[in-house]
C-alpha cells in the first residue's frame, strides 16, 4: 500500500516527511519533487559536508581534559585482583659496556583486577617496549622532575620499568577543573578521582598499557619482599639507576646492621590550599600532588626517594631508589637525566606490538 508524504519548506529547503496513511482517501498521491533551487544546492552540499565533519571527529590527537571539582580525597576501595591475563608476560634485560637494553610487553605474571571496570574502561593489551638505559647514569645537578608543567606533551612520563616488564607510572592526567596550565593535579591514590586501580594500585591505559600507580603488591609478593631482609632488585629507572621496595639496611654502607623500613621525606603541607582563581581551596589533605613537600632530613630518602647504599646486586654500592609506603611511594624526580618513555624520541608506546601470545 502506498503512503502519502507532505512536502514541508523549512526554512529554505524542502523536506520530505512521512505521514500515516488516510482511511477516507480513496487515491494515493506520490511525493512531490523538491525542485526548489535553493534546497537542491543544500542537498548537495551535505554529503560533502557530513564527510568533512566526520574526518575531524576522527582526526588524531590528545582527548580533552576531563574537568573535576572535586577537592578533597575519598575513601576508595581497589578492584580485586583475581583476573589472569590472556598473554603470557615477555621481558628481557641485557647488559653491554654502557647499556641495559630493556624489551617487554608490559603485561604481568600476577593476577590483576578486572578490565575494563567502572572506573577504568580499558582493555589489558599487549606492549611493545623496547629502549636502552645507561648503567652507569651520571647524577644531574638539580633532580630532574617527571611532571612536565609547560602545557605541551604528556604531563606526565613513567619512572621506570618493573622486573616483569610493567611501568612504574605514578602520574595522572586529571586536572582540577582540567585546568592543565594550574598545575592541581590528582593523585591516584587519594580516590578524590575515581579511576579503577586494582590490588596492585594498577589500571589500564587507553593503549592497553598496564602500569603501576603505587605499590606493586603482587610482584612483591612474588619477589618475597619483607621486614627480614633488604629489598631484591625490583626493577630500573629510565635514568638507570637501580629500584628497590620499603625495607633497606640500617645503615647504608653496612649490609651487617640490620634491616628496617625506610621512609620518604615528604609530609602534607599545612593549611589550607588557595582559594579559586588561583587553586582549588580546600585542605592539604593528599587529592593533589602540590598538596605534599619536601622536607629535607625528615625520612630516609632525598628528594629522588633515593640513597647511596650497598645492596646485594651491587656490593660496592650505588644510588638507588626506593618505594616507599608513604608518599610518593613510587618517585617523582630523578637523579640523573631520565629517558621520556611518552612524548620524545626515544617513546615506545606508538609501535605496533608483536601478534598477542595467547596461554594454551
Amino acid at each position: 500500500m502506498l503512503r502519502e508524504y507532505a512536502v514541508l519548506s523549512y526554512p529554505e529547503a524542502s523536506l520530505i516527511i512521512k505521514k500515516p496513511p488516510s482511511a477516507n482517501r480513496r487515491t494515493k498521491p506520490m511525493p512531490k519533487t523538491i525542485t526548489h533551487p535553493v534546497a537542491m544546492l543544500v542537498l548537495m552540499a551535505m554529503p560533502p559536508l557530513l564527510c568533512q565533519l566526520d574526518a575531524q571527529r576522527q582526526r588524531p590527537g590528545p582527548p580533552p581534559m576531563r574537568k573535576h571539582s572535586v577537592t578533597q580525597k575519598k575513601t576508595w576501595s581497589p578492584i580485586p585482583a583475581t583476573e589472569t591475563t590472556r598473554f603470557e608476560s615477555r621481558q628481557g634485560f641485557q647488559k653491554d659496556r654502557r647499556q641495559l637494553k630493556v624489551t617487554a610487553n608490559g603485561i604481568p605474571e600476577h593476577k590483576v583486577g578486572r578490565f575494563p571496570n567502572r572506573g577504568n574502561p580499558h582493555t589489558i593489551g599487549e606492549q611493545a617496549y623496547a629502549f636502552s638505559i645507561p648503567i652507569k647514569p651520571k647524577p644531574a645537578q638539580e633532580p630532574v622532575p617527571l611532571h612536565n608543567d609547560t602545557g605541551r606533551g604528556p604531563p606526565n612520563t613513567p619512572f621506570g620499568i618493573a622486573v616483569n616488564g610493567v611501568l612504574f607510572d605514578p602520574g595522572t592526567a586529571e586536572f582540577f577543573l582540567g585546568d592543565r596550565r594550574g598545575g592541581w593535579n590528582y593523585e591516584a591514590l587519594s580516590g578524590a578521582v575515581p579511576l579503577g586501580v586494582d590490588e596492585n594500585n594498577a589500571h589500564v591505559q587507553p593503549n592497553g598499557a598496564y602500569h603501576y600507580h603505587g605499590l606493586p603488591t603482587g610482584l612483591l609478593k612474588q619477589l618475597g619482599v619483607g621486614p627480614k631482609k633488604h629489598s631484591p632488585l625490583i626493577g630500573y629507572a629510565v635514568d638507570g639507576f637501580p629500584i628497590y621496595a620499603l625495607y633497606g639496611y640500617e645503615n647504608a654502607d653496612d649490609p651487617k646492621s640490620g634491616v628496617r623500613k625506610l621512609t620518604s621525606s615528604y609530609r602534607l603541607k599545612k593549611g589550607n590550599r588557595p582559594p579559586p582563581p588561583n587553586g582549588p581551596g580546600g585542605r592539604y589533605d593528599g587529592a593533589f600532588s602540590r598538596d605534599y613537600e619536601y622536607l629535607e632530613g625528615s625520612g630516609d630518602l632525598d628528594e629522588c626517594n633515593g640513597r647511596y647504599t650497598v645492596t646485594k646486586e651491587f656490593p660496592k654500592g650505588i644510588y638507588a631508589y626506593f618505594l616507599t609506603e608513604n608518599w610518593p611511594v613510587i618517585p617523582r624526580h630523578c637523579k640523573a637525566e631520565p629517558l621520556r618513555l611518552r612524548g620524545g624520541p626515544h617513546h615506545s608506546h606508538g609501535r605496533r606490538p608483536s601478534p598477542p601470545r595467547r596461554r594454551p
